[in-house]
């Protein structure tokens, strides 16, 4: 394993993982705060260090668009996007993983308007939860690099040919810059591998049809389909993990605790946030208190069994959303997880709805989370089941 430390920022590192897969086109349109990482790529091509097809478009419908296209007639596709940038992909969305085209897509998250706002929160994400991406979520600049390099061996596996989105917080990790390894590019490519398509509109030898009419006869047996490989990959993620072990030194999990085990009470967070609560966590066990944390790496395919016996042991959990679902019950992750626990435990579940528009989640607002956990794990009841974490009421 050869690997040298360098400090990077989110965009770049994913930048870098580009550059080192090769794609054969991307396709994609500025958005803030996406709009540095495609200048970095575009630098790399400009410079001729690799001859990816970079698609200049007029819009991320359009960048989208053209993903499809390309991936249709065989080729290694990438793009990125942020926000509304997404929300203009919407349509495309469905149809990349309809078609079951590997796209695979750094996604940095950013509040949808509106109102108008460029920073971090996941309502981006969440927006497309359910459009049969897989989704992979970062915690710093290092965890961007390895899922980017990874989703381009899941979304491609035969068995699976769905698209992947890597999710990553907006600015606090897209601009922020971190110490990092980056891996020699002979290894890189030797994991990434060579793409082979199954199906490619290019073969006159196999004739392919992409976008067919599907009446009431078919359309329920190709998303039956789609359900079926969403399913299947989780094995391929894990299995694609422990191979990439080999490369990085560690094995990603599709769920990460920190100080769980022996754990009283306990966060469950996506992103950025994670590190900062990783934090909370230790100033609170050299106090006595049994706090711990779960991350969530995969959000889909969902991993349920694995969160309920994570946390089945607990006296009380708190669920961090940086999204809002706005459906007056909780936010989106929240929504899963009771679901995960539903029969299996009885223990109080509460919701955090934080950050919305990158307002910041800094250790005072974590250890106020805690803080009431411990008054929810003494007493069993929960004064509120949702709680806007930090907002002007």
């Amino acid at each position: 394993m050869s690997k040298k430390l360098l400090a990077l920022t989110g965009n770049d590192a994913a930048a870098y993982a580009m550059k080192q897969i090769n794609p054969d086109v991307v396709a994609a349109y500025p958005i803030t705060p996406q709009t540095s990482l495609m200048e970095k790529f575009a630098q790399f091509v400009a410079d001729g260090e690799l001859d990816t097809e970079i698609v200049l478009v007029e819009s991320e419908h359009s960048a989208m668009s053209a993903c499809v296209g390309a991936s249709c007639a065989g080729a290694r596709v990438m793009t990125a996007t942020s926000s509304q940038g997404l929300a203009l992909m919407w349509e495309i969305v469905y149809i990349a993983s309809s078609y079951r085209l590997p796209i695979v897509m750094p996604l940095v998250n950013r509040a949808l308007s509106g109102p108008i706002n460029i920073h971090c929160d996941h309502s981006d994400a969440m927006g497309i939860r359910d459009s049969g991406w897989i989704q992979l979520w970062a915690e710093n600049a290092q965890e961007v690099y390895d899922n980017l390099l990874q989703a381009i061996r899941i979304a491609e596996n035969s068995d699976i040919l769905l698209p992947v989105a890597v999710n990553y917080d907006g600015f606090i990790i897209s601009h922020a810059i971190e110490n990092m390894y980056l891996y020699d590019d002979a290894e890189v490519k030797k994991f990434v591998g060579e793409y082979k398509p199954k199906y490619t509109l290019l073969d006159p030898k196999k004739p392919t049809t992409f976008g067919g009419f599907d009446l009431p006869d078919y359309y329920f047996e190709h998303r039956r389909q789609m359900a079926d490989a969403m399913s299947k990959s989780a094995k391929v993620i894990a299995d694609t993990a422990k191979e990439f072990s080999k490369i990085c030194g560690r094995e990603y999990k599709f769920i990460e605790g920190y100080k769980l085990e022996d754990a009283e009470v306990a966060i469950v967070a996506l992103g950025s946030t994670v590190g900062t609560a990783r934090a909370v966590v230790d100033e609170l066990r050299e106090k006595g208190v049994k706090a711990g944390l779960l991350k969530i790496r995969m959000f889909r395919p969902f991993p349920e069994n694995e969160i309920a016996d994570a946390l089945k042991h607990l006296k009380a959990i708190a669920i961090l959303d940086r999204a809002d679902a706005l459906n007056a019950v909780g936010g989106p992750l929240f929504d899963e997880i009771r679901a995960a626990l539903y029969k299996k435990s009885t223990m109080p579940v509460v919701n955090y709805v934080y950050g919305l528009g990158g307002r910041d989640m800094g250790l005072v607002e974590i250890n106020k989370v805690y803080s009431d956990l411990a008054e929810i794990a003494k007493t069993g009841k929960a004064k509120d089941l949702v709680t806007y974490l930090g907002v002007r009421e």
